[in-house]
């Protein structure tokens, strides 16, 4: 398999920059990753798709996907009134640390409108309830279509997305749970690991499914806490960790460097 593939680009000139690989013996199943470069390659950027899929994907029955540079991603962000996360992704695009647009905010609650416009992003509150779940979740998909929207980021959105929105962008919402997952799923897990006595606290960045804080795990971290510390004291060091654990993720969805199997993530180094 491997140099089927490998003899493919260099058929076409390609120049391999970055490969890396993964065998799950329990399912014998394959991965790979593939990073090359165009400046020689013989294929238009336009025919390298479809070049692909006849001579490599369809004869072995691969599940693939090309990206090619220049398709800049598009990221929503959706918070609610905790803005640690949120100011850390705007920062980091802007800088150029994060390769990727933000070009809409979206929130129940109007903390953050002058911070979204402030780094040049649409902001829109929309109020949820019980009774305006369905109507306001449709509200929020509109606005992604309408601003080309390829994923979604929950920077401490409070709010349990419907398995009708999850599956619309699958493999394509990433969460900030404030825990080690599994550990302490659901609401405040700092509380409840204080009234534990833990000794660690973690973070973890998943994919968003219809099973809460069950998606495929992309990147967690653990900062090390004592029976000194209060809650609010595991909260100001569970928000650091959060920050960093949510950017890693990020980086690591727009760099290509995660697949998807069975609700397990293989993420290529």
């Amino acid at each position: 398999m491997v140099a089927t593939i490998t003899q493919w680009f260099h058929n076409h000139h390609g120049n391999l920059l970055e490969l890396d690989q993964h065998v799950d013996r329990s399912t014998d199943q394959f991965f790979i990753r593939i990073e090359w470069d165009l400046d020689h390659f013989i294929i238009p950027s336009g025919q390298i798709h479809d070049a692909f899929a006849r001579e490599i994907g369809e004869p072995l029955g691969l599940n693939w996907r090309i990206r090619l540079p220049g398709n800049r991603p598009r990221m929503a962000i959706l918070v609610s009134q905790m803005g640690h996360c949120l100011w850390d992704l705007l920062t980091r695009s802007q800088s150029g640390e994060l390769d990727v647009d933000i070009p809409l905010v979206i929130s129940n609650h109007d903390t953050f409108a002058d911070t979204a416009r402030q780094f040049g992003c649409d902001f829109h509150q929309l109020v949820v309830t019980r009774d305006n779940k369905a109507d306001q979740e449709a509200q929020q998909l509109a606005l992604l279509a309408e601003h080309a929207i390829d994923f979604v980021v929950l920077a401490r959105y409070m709010q349990i997305l419907s398995s009708s929105f999850a599956s619309a962008y699958s493999e394509r919402i990433i969460n900030i749970h404030h825990s080690f997952l599994p550990a302490f799923a659901g609401a405040k897990p700092y509380h409840r690991a204080h009234e534990r006595g833990v000794k660690i606290i973690g973070a973890t960045a998943h994919y968003v499914t219809e099973d809460l804080d069950e998606g495929p795990i992309i990147d967690q971290d653990t900062v090390r806490v004592s029976h000194r510390d209060p809650v609010r004291d595991l909260i100001r060091k569970g928000r650091d960790n959060e920050k960093i654990v949510l950017s890693r993720a990020v980086r690591l969805h727009l760099e290509e460097r995660i697949a998807v199997h069975d609700n397990r993530t293989i993420i290529f180094s």
